[in-house]
This record gives C-alpha cells, structure tokens and sequence, in this order.
C-alpha cells in the first residue's frame, strides 16, 4: 500500500519536461540573464584556464621575483596593460614582481572556490535542518526555528573575523574561509526549506503518501525534495555572490586569503599601497568582483523569475504596459 502511494502519478511524470521546457522558454526571454549566465561562463573558465594563462606569461603567481620589483616605466609598473616585451599583459606587482594577470586568473580560481564551497555547506546544512523542521514536531520546530534567527540575526561577519584570527596559518586557508562562511550562514537557507516544507506536507500526494503508511523521512525523500529542487537551486544563486563577497572582504582585512595565496580580496588589499602608482592595481579585481556578483546576482533573479509562473505573467504584463505607454 505504502508503494504504491508514493509513486509519482503518470500524469505528474508526463508533466515535468513540459514545465522544464516552460521555465527555459521564460528564462530565453531574459536577456539579462542569458548575458550573465555567459559571464558566468567566461569567469569559470577564466578560473580553470589560470594554469594555462599564467604559463603563457612564464611566470609563477605565487613567487617572489627580484627582477622586477623595480621595474617601471613613466610611473608605470613595468609596463602595464603590455608589460616590458608583451610578457606582463597587465604588468606586475611592486614590491614583488609577480604578474597581475595571472593572479587574476588565479584569484578567481580561489574566490569562486570559496564562495561555492560555502554556498554548498549553508545549503546542505539548511535542507537538513530545515526539514526537520518543517516535518518535526511542534518543539522541534519551535527549537529549530529559533536556532535560525540566532544564527541569521548574529554578526556573521565579526564571528568569521575572530575564527578566522584564532585558526593557525597552517590550516589551509581557503577551505578554512569556506567552511567558516558556510557554518555562519546556513539560517537563511533553513528557513527558506521550512517555509516551502510547510507549504508542500499538506498537498494531496503528500497525504495520501501518508496515510499509505510512508514514514517522515520517506516522505521526505520521495515526495518533499523534489519540490525543493527549483527555490533551492536559486537560493544557492543568489546566496553565491553574497558568499564572493565575503571571503573578498575577510581576505581584504588580512584574516583570509593571504600572501603569496592570491585572491581578489588579497589582492585588493595589496593594490591599497600602490593605488596612486597606478590605479588598475585596484581597479582591475574591483571591477572583477563587481562583475561576478551582478552576473550571479541577475542570473539567480531571472532563474527565480522563470520558475515562478506567476513573476514571469507579472513581469510580461509590466513590460507590455510600459511599451503602451
């Protein structure tokens, strides 16, 4: 009895590619996020190729090279955006010699690591402890509730500062950053899977499953995270610039990523000594950083958007409105 009421109903199964066709049909009309998801792209593969990149410019990110920390030409470190013989294409940093476009690459090997590393401990966190406390009893709900506001009214910022401060040098630092990240920030995703817990247990299937003899937990398994996947799959989105941000921040005050390590917060908060020799050694992560988290940002939106019928009609009858008029 039990087996046969938690199988999906074949209308249901014959449903699911028609409304993932709707959903890229709704995201192909947002050019905004077509546009970001190809940044995305091209970040991502920007990260992967930082080995490739830095060995066109023959040189090692990460090492001190004396022959160029005194390098400059008219003000100019070395030749920037060229470099001395083509071989520094943004030049190189002073007071170290290494090259800028290859830490770039490297950084946002780092900085994506980190923030999806993060991004995939809240969002584990979160669906486990928001399902206990959607399907739990009174008190553990009550109990769990709580437990979220704590951790998402505290100051994750000055908690991730001391931990990362108290945590010898030997740990490695980027998984460190993401593990502190992703502990500090599972509350927002928990109640997100609660909330949408509670919506999806009093649907039909959901009691018939129960009332066929199916356990909470099998419930959950089969019935409840299937419904997860799309608020979840945004969430992790919109959570993941958020998350770039933070380990930019935690690197630029010192207790993050640190030398020869690069990162775009590292390397931000290394550009602060020679922004007046040139600008570029600030302007170029900033801008890096900036573009990630607008792309992730409006990506998300749009998924957002398209999963949700009723934003997207909202959105098109705004459109329309705005065209009459």
């Amino acid at each position: 009895m039990s087996e046969t009421a938690t199988v999906p109903h074949p209308a249901a199964e014959a449903a699911e590619p028609r409304r993932r066709g709707q959903v890229w049909r709704r995201l192909r009309r947002n050019r905004a996020a077509l546009a970001a998801l190809a940044v995305i792209a091209l970040l991502v593969l920007f990260a992967l190729a930082a080995p490739l990149l830095a060995g066109l410019e023959g040189q090692d990110p990460t090492s001190f090279h004396n022959d160029l920390v005194d390098s400059a030409t008219g003000g100019v470190p070395f030749g920037s955006f060229g470099g001395a013989g083509g071989h520094h294409w943004l030049g190189v940093e002073p007071g170290n010699g290494r090259d800028v476009f290859a830490r770039l690459a490297y950084g946002a090997r780092v900085s994506l690591a980190v923030a999806v590393g993060a991004t995939v401990v809240q969002i584990v966190l979160g669906t486990l402890i928001g399902l206990a406390a959607g399907l739990g009893n009174r008190l553990a709900d009550t109990v769990l509730s709580r437990a979220m506001d704590l951790v998402i009214a505290f100051p994750e910022l000055v908690f991730a500062i001391a931990l990362m401060a108290i945590v010898p040098d030997s740990f490695p630092r980027p998984v460190l950053l993401a593990l502190v990240i992703g502990v500090l920030g599972w509350g927002s995703p928990a109640r997100v899977v609660r909330a949408q817990v509670l919506s999806l247990r009093g649907l039909d299937y959901v009691s018939a499953a129960r009332l066929g003899g199916s356990g909470r937990w099998r419930i959950a398994r089969r019935e409840i995270l299937p419904g997860l996947a799309g608020p979840v799959i945004t969430f992790a989105l919109l959570r993941l610039p958020v998350n770039v941000a933070s380990e930019a921040g935690l690197s630029f005050l010192g207790v993050g990523v640190r030398p020869p390590t690069p990162s775009w917060g590292q390397m931000l908060s290394t550009a602060t000594t020679w922004y007046e020799v040139d600008p570029t050694y600030v302007l170029l992560p900033a801008g890096l950083l900036f573009v990630t988290v607008l792309a992730f940002t409006v990506f998300g939106d749009g998924l957002r958007t398209a999963l949700d019928p009723r934003a997207a009609s909202r959105l098109r009858v705004g459109t329309r409105r705005r065209a009459k008029d």
